[in-house]
């Protein structure tokens, strides 16, 4: 678990007053650099591969390169004779619970970064390919964002899936935390996300869309709707269809016993997936009453026929999964009404009631979705309104021209861009357990006039965040336990890419006294290191540890442990490195990679209390101390010198 720990904890050095490696490259490499963003897409498959979120994708990137920006794309898949120079897909080895597996894939990530030379890497989720970013020094100089299109989803608590995820979570959380801005396609679905609650703060709600030049034109006077031939549904029925694929979300068996026994309708459900034999079979089952025929996957120009042949299009998805439906807005494309589920938190719903397309019926309520239908056949009138108005909404509110300005408003400015320059200092308080005094801290430092101040909740038992929250704080919940240095450094790399000039680091527990906050600023005007120091508070074992380490570190400074200390932004860059994410413990190791760094140290004398609650995090036990003292006395004779005294 250390090892995943500091796997996920990966930082990224983002000022950009400095030159990053991949900067450098860029000004010695010869020839003009385009106008526009340079712009990799990390998909799941790409067309011809069916899917909503393939489809967005395409058009997305068509959108982007036709608006003067250079889009490229990185998907699964096995690469086509016709595929353009900017697409490149990695050949699917195995495929384990709904997930392609492309052990190719990091290394197709490192080249496609080194020959499309991205501004930003857009990383549509869920796809655990994205992953292998999280390990590619390459991939971390780059700003990152994240597409949202759904959550994971396990609808039993031990299925493969609720298993898988135990595995998934972590990364996935590393991923957010990593990204810059993280694209929601709703406002229902934002609010429901459970993994998406710690990041609100990152989140832009930016709806699909479809491209609305790539649809044939639904007016059949200047070009006439594509017709199918044979016609899949019985002459004279009401024409109903449904699309997508064949898998335990979609909710096509509740469409199927829905129109079973009615009169006059049909149901034709286009796709494949491996659900087909059993709706099949429950198609059969049915007898002399079924009103519903598969006619398996289409090809796109079979897919617009269909839809502009039907008379409603149904989708009765039951699980959160289906987050917005790419297939409804081509429905409404051809000014067709719509029947979806009422399904909470999801997008689907939110799209027809806020386009007033279609009727919303219970997820998974046969009786109800078959009153649905009979009432929208049984009233022309208003199966034409909602059309009209379907249209209307897809033209005014779901072209993907607008949806790519509002994407691209979430991408950061380009690189060399420098970061705004907070003048109000971020607190960080790295916290566990501490629901007791935690709101008074806060508290007295936003009574001393400090309003910027981060929790980072490390696994805390009792109500430590809400709390936190409640009295004014940001607050960071990482998935797995980073302990004391760990949730330290988290909050100095947010404020890194935030733009604070200055971090002050202190306690959740109450011993340091919010006052003396101005007293470290004051001394960081010339310092990139301030130490508040209260060398009074240290027992006697704790005053001859300290001057053992002043012996062996040539430091000399009171309080070694103190960790109410002031960084300057050019000293949180040197605690972003990889090699201090490599610590356990803040004290020595951190100031032994300052001093190196060339750093400037001072201590200050500060006010201090005993603490109050529970015992300390690094010094619960004698155990506990032995370890510190040898795992710093080894970081602190690794810095050690020694002359050559032996020459030839």
């Amino acid at each position: 678990m250390n090892e995943l720990r500091d796997f996920i904890q990966v930082p990224t050095l983002l000022d950009n007053n400095e030159l990053q490696p991949r900067q450098l490259r860029r000004i010695a490499a010869p020839g003009p650099r385009d106008s526009g963003m340079r712009i990799l897409h990390l998909g799941k498959y790409f067309p011809p591969d069916p899917g909503g979120m393939e489809v967005f994708l395409a058009d997305l990137v068509e959108a982007q390169r036709a608006a003067g920006d250079a889009a490229f794309a990185l998907v699964h898949g096995e690469a086509r004779g016709d595929d353009p120079a900017w697409l490149m897909r990695v050949p699917v080895v195995a495929r384990l619970v709904y997930t392609p597996i492309a052990p190719a894939f990091r290394a197709r990530l490192a080249r496609a970064i080194e020959q499309f030379d991205p501004d930003v890497l857009h990383l549509h989720l869920p796809n655990p390919s994205v992953f292998w970013a999280l390990t590619l020094a390459v991939a971390r100089d780059i700003p990152w964002v994240v597409h949202w299109h759904s959550d994971v989803l396990a609808t039993r608590r031990l299925s493969p899936l609720a298993l898988a995820y135990r595995v998934y979570r972590p990364f996935e959380q590393a991923v957010l935390e990593r990204a810059e801005r993280i694209i929601v396609t709703s406002p229902d679905y934002l609010a429901a996300s459970a993994p998406l609650q710690p990041w609100q703060d990152k989140c832009a709600v930016v709806p699909l869309a479809v491209n609305l030049r790539r649809l044939p034109d639904p007016d059949p006077d200047p070009e006439p709707a594509p017709t199918l031939a044979p016609d899949p549904w019985p002459a004279g029925a009401y024409r109903l269809l449904s699309l997508g694929r064949l898998s335990h979300y979609k909710g096509f068996e509740t469409l199927v016993d829905a129109v079973a026994g009615m009169d006059g309708v049909h149901l034709v459900i286009a796709g494949d997936g491996e659900l087909r034999a059993a709706l099949q079979a429950r198609i059969e089952a049915q007898g002399g009453r079924a009103r519903a025929s598969l006619i398996g996957a289409v090809d796109e120009r079979t897919k617009q026929a269909l839809l502009a042949g039907c008379d409603a299009f149904c989708l009765a998805s039951c699980e959160r999964t289906e987050a917005f439906g790419i297939a409804v807005m081509e429905a409404m494309r051809y000014a067709r009404p719509c029947i979806v589920s009422a399904l909470a938190g999801s997008g689907l719903p939110w799209l027809v009631r806020s386009s007033e397309a279609g009727l919303c019926v219970a997820v998974g309520d046969v009786a109800g979705w078959g009153a649905a239908i009979q009432h929208l056949r049984g009233e022309p009138g208003l199966a034409q309104a909602f059309g009209a108005r379907a249209a209307a909404a897809i033209r005014q509110r779901f072209d993907i021209v607008p949806a790519t300005a509002a994407v691209r408003a979430t991408y950061p400015p380009p690189e060399c861009a420098p970061v705004r320059i907070r003048d109000q200092p971020l607190i960080v308080i790295p916290a566990r357990d501490e629901a007791a005094t935690i709101a008074a801290v806060i508290a007295a430092i936003r009574g001393h006039g400090f309003e910027h101040i981060l929790v980072v909740n490390d696994q805390s038992r009792d109500d430590t965040a809400t709390i936190a929250a409640a009295a004014g704080a940001r607050v960071i919940n990482p998935v797995l336990a980073m302990g004391a240095w760990g949730a330290m450094q988290t909050g100095i790399r947010h404020a890194m890419r935030a733009g604070y000039e200055r971090v002050v680091t202190m306690d959740a527990d109450g011993q340091h006294e919010p006052a003396c906050i101005a007293a470290l600023l004051a001394a960081g005007r010339d310092h990139d290191v301030v130490i508040g120091a209260f060398p009074e508070r240290g027992s006697v074992a704790r005053q001859i540890a300290w001057r053992y380490f002043r012996l062996i570190t040539g430091f000399r400074v009171e309080d070694l442990t103190s960790g109410f200390r002031c960084y300057s932004r050019a000293a949180c860059a040197v605690l972003c490195d990889d090699e201090a994410t490599l610590l356990d413990y803040q004290d020595m190791g951190v100031l032994l990679l300052l001093r190196r760094a060339g750093m400037r140290m001072i201590e200050v004398p500060v006010e201090m209390y005993p603490r109050t609650a529970g015992p300390s995090r690094i010094f619960a036990s004698w155990s506990r101390v032995a370890r510190y003292m040898l795992e710093s006395s080894l970081l602190c004779l690794a810095q050690w010198h020694p002359r050559n005294h032996f020459r030839r």
